[in-house]
C-alpha cells in the first residue's frame, strides 16, 4: 500500500494514510512466533500483540461506539492476550476492526457531521474528520512503537 496522490479528496487521503499506518503495524507481527509476539520488550510490559489489541480496541471505540452508536464488542476488550489468543485471531480482528471502520467512513458523505456519543466524558462528539485525524495521530505513533517493539525482538528495522 502507497500513500494516496497529491490531488486525492480528503476523506480518501486520510483514509490512505491510515490504511497504510494500519497496514505497517500489523506487517510487525510477520514471521514472529507466537512467544516473540506475547513478549513484553519494555518496562511498560507492552507487547507486539498486546498493541495490536489496544488498536482493535481503539478502532471500535471511536469509529463503531463513538460515530455510529453501534454497541461494539471491544468497549471493555481486554488488552492482555490470553492463552487461547495466536497471533493469527489477533490479526483478524484487527482486520476486522478496520473493515468495519472502514465501512463507517466510506458512508459518510459529510466528515463535519457529528458522530453519535464521545469517547470522552463530558464532551461533544467529535466530527468523523476528528475522527479520522485522531486515528491518524493514534495508529501512527503506536506504528512507531511497534518499530522499536520489533527491532528489539529480533532486529528486524524498516516497514
Amino acid at each position: 500500500m502507497r500513500p494516496p496522490g497529491f490531488s486525492t479528496d480528503e476523506k480518501t487521503t486520510l483514509l490512505t494514510f491510515l490504511d497504510y499506518l494500519r497496514e505497517s503495524v500489523a506487517a510487525k507481527l510477520a514471521g514472529l512466533t507466537e512467544e516473540q509476539a506475547r513478549e513484553p520488550r519494555v518496562p511498560s510490559g507492552t507487547s507486539l500483540l498486546w498493541l495490536v489489541k489496544h488498536l482493535t480496541a481503539v478502532e471500535f471505540d471511536w469509529f463503531a461506539w463513538a460515530y455510529a452508536g453501534v454497541d461494539a464488542p471491544f468497549r471493555n476488550y481486554r488488552l492482555q492476550p490470553t492463552a487461547e489468543e495466536t497471533v493469527e485471531s489477533v490479526l483478524a480482528a484487527y482486520r476486522e476492526a478496520v473493515r468495519h471502520s472502514n465501512e463507517i467512513v466510506r458512508a459518510c458523505v459529510d466528515l463535519d457531521r457529528p458522530g453519535v456519543r464521545s469517547v470522552r466524558e463530558n464532551e461533544r462528539p467529535p466530527s468523523l474528520r476528528w475522527v479520522l485525524v485522531h486515528m491518524v495521530e493514534e495508529t501512527a505513533r503506536h506504528a512507531g512503537h511497534a518499530d522499536i517493539l520489533r527491532e528489539l525482538t529480533d532486529g528486524a528495522v524498516g516497514r
